[in-house]
């Protein structure tokens, strides 16, 4: 009988050596983990903020540059003669002044945009005959400049606020619609089935499974129509623009073009540049992190 000691030990067969392989065995304590610190220059550098600061000190430097090239204050004022309009005119609340009357008729409009899409969407998801309404009308007017309804606002609504509210509604509505509506179709059949599974229906399935599924498409289309917003208000301004008592960014950039006061329209431009900056790098880039980086739907860009 054999060993049964023998018989049930495992046996292991090693691959025999081969000549044209080098083995070159370490022991464990000669196996160690690289580690190279970042040096203060590279830890900067990778800090989004930094990179876009020195972005933003090249294009001053280069406007001022220029400026000083072409010496004529009435074509192209240097940057510095725009930062001092500017102080000047921030210093005398004319600026903030105008800038909040700006950005009060823009979140009307955006607001009153965004339920609209909302509802168009809704919709669209709820039956064939609405995607098929929400599509049509999206080919039709979303190619559609708002500022060629100018003309049409100011016989409907007559020249005020509510003329700027129906630009804006026009440009803010197509683009946030059509995103979300594509967000929503891209949302997998799987996580679908999922959110059925445990039972989720109606407006609970919408908050738990779609919007979250579809939030990088809405924010985008929430960017783009913010982007549009902002450049239509601006636009529609420098036509009618008197809104309120004293008009917004674009009716002060009007004035001034007038007045041949061009450092103040520099600085109204630059305004409008600086409230671009805040909304996108700020208020959307906190959103993104809260949200879609938080969820790993994205990865951070700094």
């Amino acid at each position: 009988m054999p060993n049964a000691t023998a018989s049930s030990a495992a046996v292991i067969d090693y691959p025999a050596a081969r000549p044209e392989i080098l083995y070159d065995e370490q022991s464990a304590d000669q196996i160690s983990v690289v580690e190279k610190p970042l040096s203060t220059l590279q830890m900067i550098y990778n800090e989004g903020f930094v990179r876009k600061a020195v972005i933003l000190v090249v294009l001053a430097l280069v406007w001022e540059a220029y400026g000083r090239y072409l010496n004529n204050d009435l074509l192209f004022p240097t940057f510095t003669q725009t930062m001092s309009s500017f102080l000047s005119s921030v210093a005398a609340f004319e600026l903030p002044a105008r800038a909040w009357a700006s950005i009060k008729v823009l979140l009307i409009g955006y607001g009153i945009g965004i339920v609209l899409a909302t509802l168009l969407t809704a919709l669209a998801m709820a039956s064939r005959i609405g995607t098929d309404f929400l599509e049509t009308m999206t080919s039709m007017f979303n190619p559609l400049p708002a500022i060629a309804l100018l003309p049409l606002a100011l016989i409907w609504f007559g020249l005020g606020t509510a003329s700027l509210v129906f630009v804006l509604v026009h440009s803010v509505t197509w683009a946030i619609a059509l995103n979300t509506h594509s967000g929503f179709l891209s949302v997998s059949k799987t996580l679908k089935m999922v959110g059925r599974n445990y039972g989720l229906r109606g407006f609970r399935f919408i908050t738990r499974i779609l919007i979250p599924a579809a939030f990088p498409s809405i924010l985008t289309g929430l960017k783009i129509g913010w982007a549009f917003a902002w450049r239509t208000l601006i636009a529609a301004e420098l036509v009618f623009g008197v809104s309120s008592g004293s008009g917004g960014l674009g009716w002060f950039i009007f004035e001034n073009k007038n007045m041949l006061d061009i450092s103040a329209v520099f600085a109204g431009l630059l305004t409008v540049i600086i409230i671009g900056l805040v909304v996108e790098n700020v208020i959307f880039q906190t959103i993104e992190r809260r949200t879609i980086q938080r969820w790993g739907m994205q990865t951070s860009s700094s």
